[in-house]
């Protein structure tokens, strides 16, 4: 098994990027993509190199040769009111109850993109998401229990979606806005359904997530691609993904002036230490796939400390990564770990940021708010305090309103042809069986083997 997921993430970003094709990105500052390494990975297009610099305040902008097939950011022209334009938010997806649990597990292990196999082992992707959720769903159902029995992901997005729906009506964009989740109900594919019925002439393409990953953004993006190559109305349709936006001023403002909110509940907010916990992605994601998120996560703070100096707030800062599952090596430091030693070093304050996440769900609401929090109070931490997830923040979804309108300019009809990684539908049917045949055995016998099993679950808890 160790050799297994060893062997996990070797498939090269580049390949992600072919199944995807190219987005168009129109966001405010001169470009929507992030200012990081992953760019040389792109296929030629025809786009412009894009170039990383850092200015005096500590902020991070991205010069005129980005990656932009416009650079002229026009208004809304006269004829997008006749568009029926819709907007798709993607977003993880959460068990809303407990008997989701091993069934949203399974979708989650079942991804290429969370277990990335190799293709000599790819006939396991499902028989072993099979036996991870059924090994992991107990756990998991404490946690869920926990937060109310259920994660209010779904009902949070739903209330972004409507909240963002009032924003570009103020802003003269009538827009149906829709909500695709990953692993849990509605999928992207029933979304894409509803605007395929809803016969939406434009659309823009927002993950909600402000960090690009393969596993978040690039996961979703590449079951958009999937649809747009098998389907006519998909394949003709002008779409505009903004891929990562954890760059915009609105975003950054707003996570400030959380932040200096929750600092001054501090008695002494002046020596709280600033802790800043990200979801976690494997190693080998970043050093062999290209993933470009810890390069933006840590552009993120920058803007954001840089931002929060600007208020006469000079806090220490630290970053850490949360949520590591399996025996891989995940990005470092780990927020446990981190959070032991900053009591060993005497630090009593400590107000925790969840910097990937706009939404509650259990790894705020459990992981952060119950398991760290109690770490925290046991490694010698006597005061602790948590930003909220941004929701609904009228600022925050003011300026997502604002990336909608500039993305759309660059809608465009996507190639969807440049991909060669065959779809399960051009693999052979008796192939697949037999693949699946042999997995399953496989995935039976580590069950059925105590000392594997013991060895499998410890290294997942």
């Amino acid at each position: 098994m160790e050799a297994v997921n060893s062997a996990v993430a070797q498939t090269n970003l580049l390949e992600l990027r072919n199944r995807s094709s190219v987005s168009k990105h129109l966001l405010r500052g001169s470009t929507s993509l992030s200012c990081a390494k992953f760019t040389s990975n792109f296929p030629n297009y025809g786009l412009q190199k894009i170039v990383k610099k850092h200015n005096h305040a500590g902020s991070i902008k991205c010069s005129t040769e980005a990656y932009l097939h416009d650079l002229n950011f026009p208004k809304i022209a006269s004829s997008t009111a006749e568009e029926k334009v819709g907007v798709l938010l993607l977003n993880l997806g959460g068990p809303e109850t407990l008997n989701d649990v091993q069934p949203f597990l399974y979708n989650l292990f079942a991804d290429p993109d969370i277990i990335r196999l190799p293709r000599l082992f790819r006939f396991l992707q499902r028989p072993l998401a099979k036996l991870i959720s059924v090994v992991r769903a107990p756990k998991s159902k404490e946690g869920y229990a926990a937060i109310g029995g259920g994660s209010p992901l779904r009902r949070i997005t739903d209330e972004q979606a409507e909240a963002l729906k009032l924003a570009l009506k103020d802003k003269n964009l009538n827009a149906n806005v829709y909500v695709g989740m990953r692993y849990w109900k509605p999928f992207t594919e029933e979304a894409l359904h509803q605007i395929n019925k809803d016969r939406i002439t434009k659309l823009v393409v927002l993950p909600l997530y402000p960090q690009f990953s393969i596993s978040t953004s690039g996961s979703s993006i590449r079951v958009l691609q999937s649809i747009i190559r098998e389907d006519d109305y998909f394949s003709r349709l002008p779409i505009s993904i903004i891929e990562s936006w954890y760059q915009r001023e609105g975003y950054i403002k707003s996570m400030s002036e959380l932040t200096e909110i929750e600092l001054q509940k501090f008695t002494k907010p002046e020596e709280v230490m600033i802790f800043f916990s990200a979801h976690g992605v494997p190693l080998s994601y970043v050093k062999d796939a290209g993933d470009p998120y810890r390069d933006q996560m840590e552009d993120c703070i920058t803007l954001i400390m840089a931002e929060l100096k600007s208020r006469g707030i000079n806090n220490t800062h630290t970053l850490a990564y949360q949520s590591r599952v399996g025996p891989v090596q995940w990005l470092k430091p780990y927020t446990d770990e981190v959070i032991v030693e900053l009591g060993q070093k005497g630090v009593k304050s400590l107000l925790a940021i969840p910097i990937s996440f706009v939404s509650e769900h259990i790894e705020t609401l459990e992981e952060i708010d119950m398991e760290y929090k109690h770490l925290a109070l046991e490694s010698g931490i006597e005061n602790w305090g948590r930003v909220p997830a941004l929701g609904c923040t009228s600022s925050f979804i003011s300026d997502l309103a604002d990336a909608v309108v500039e993305a759309l300019p660059s809608a465009s009809i996507l190639d969807a042809k440049s991909s060669s990684a065959p779809t399960e539908t051009e693999i052979d049917p008796l192939q697949y069986a037999i693949s699946f045949l042999f997995g399953s055995f496989f995935a039976l016998f580590l069950l059925l083997s105590p000392r594997v099993l013991s060895a499998f679950r410890n290294s997942l808890f």
